[in-house]
């Protein structure tokens, strides 16, 4: 894992979700989309953010350093990527 200054593009609403791990088995998620800096080019990743760090709310344009796990995963051989935010903090 690799942490990245970036900027907040937009973040959706929190919402529960069954979660087989979490007490209670639900856990809050939202998702956020983010872009490197240089310019409206730039890379764009739309990732989830889980638990506690889904209830933090950021403005579109606020910086972020923020650490991203990719993975993947094969279901019915098709190949699906996942982007989880593991740590985010405002600038």
């Amino acid at each position: 894992m690799e942490t990245k200054i970036m900027r907040v593009v937009q973040q959706g609403e929190a919402f529960a979700v069954q979660s087989q791990k979490a007490e209670g088995g639900q856990v809050m998620k939202c998702n956020i989309m983010l872009q490197e800096l240089g310019g409206k080019y730039e890379n764009q990743y739309v990732a989830a953010m889980l638990g506690n760090v889904a209830l933090c709310r950021f403005d579109a344009g606020t910086l972020v350093a923020v650490t991203l796990r990719f993975t993947t995963r094969e279901h019915n051989g098709a190949h699906y990527q996942d982007i989880l935010v593991t740590d985010i903090a405002k600038f």
